[in-house]
């Protein structure tokens, strides 16, 4: 796997929107904190487009992504946020300069489209962590921006956690694996593309947003009988936020359906992951490989040196 190179002061980063639009105001606290970092931060008039729910038309996005894309003087490209819309244009868009200049790509949600891809079709790390749309005082945790800033300018950093009852990991150093996924909703509508990740000899990592525990386990038995989860080294679960039942229960929370899929392969599952959609979203390079250990009663995922 290729790790782009990691910023410096001085470099040029760009903001885009591959999914849902979004305004000036919107992006002006993400511009300022940025900016605080050393950074020149390029933002693009197509950034603002408006096509009814989305940031402008499929081809307008992907046209405006590959702009930044094919940018030698850009180093990292935020996405704005996330929505639904990536998967509507992601076949075009031109990836071929990432080849010769990779670039960080930074997102999560429906980035999950982007972060698959690049994983797949160019064997390039990308970063699940905050975006521009969050990166506000009061909906982005402190801890989580300056973890963002730490890993784009010095490498990949640990993520400590409490210990939660339903781990079924051996709660002991393991070997490194890589870590590859996103939100499941997102991931499940990539199934049978060119950009659903090979997961074998993988941790896959999974998070979610306002889902029916009925879709969350509907989703795992397709990727299951899919045979996608077949190879896998384990399931790391971030947040499962805000989700939703029926009148008649479904009878499991979100990381018991999780941990069922898991003990049915045999496989180790670790819960609690401060990644996803609440205000501590710490970043994994997707792609990097990373360790589970146990040390002073928490749990961490370790990156090592080496990659895939």
């Amino acid at each position: 796997m290729i790790i782009p190179p990691y910023l410096h002061i001085g470099d040029t980063v760009a903001i885009a929107a591959t999914a849902r639009k979004v305004s000036k105001d919107e992006m002006e606290d993400a511009v300022k904190l940025l900016q605080e970092w050393g950074l020149k931060v390029l933002v693009q008039p197509e950034l603002f487009a408006a096509e009814n729910q989305f940031a402008g038309t499929d081809t307008h996005r992907a046209m405006a992504f590959s702009k930044l894309i094919a940018n030698p003087d850009i180093k990292a490209i935020f996405c704005a946020r996330g929505g639904y819309g990536t998967i509507r244009m992601i076949d075009l868009i031109d990836f071929s300069p990432l080849s010769a200049q990779p670039k960080w790509i930074i997102g999560y949600s429906d980035i999950t489209v982007l972060i698959g891809h690049l994983f797949q079709m160019h064997q390039l790390c990308s970063l699940h962590g905050p975006m521009p749309l969050n990166m506000q005082a009061s909906k982005q945790h402190a801890q989580s921006l300056q973890q963002l800033k730490n890993t784009l300018f010095d490498g990949p950093q640990a993520i400590w956690f409490e210990p939660n009852p339903y781990n079924n990991f051996e709660l002991k150093p393991t070997e490194a694996f890589p870590i590859i996924g996103g939100n499941l909703s997102v991931l499940y509508s990539m199934l049978g593309s060119n950009s659903f990740p090979a997961l074998d000899n993988c941790y896959l990592f999974l998070e979610d947003l306002d889902e029916y525990l009925y879709h969350i386990d509907r989703m795992m038995q397709g990727l299951k009988r899919a045979g996608a989860l077949n190879g896998l080294k384990g399931i790391l679960v971030g947040d499962m936020s805000d989700m939703k039942d029926n009148a008649i229960l479904f009878g499991k929370n979100a990381y018991e359906i999780i941990l069922e899929t898991a003990t049915s392969l045999q496989i180790p599952a670790l819960f609690g992951i401060p990644a996803g959609h609440e205000p501590h979203n710490e970043s994994i390079l997707m792609g990097h490989r990373y360790q589970v250990v146990n040390e002073n009663g928490k749990i961490g995922l370790i990156p090592v040196k080496n990659t895939i």
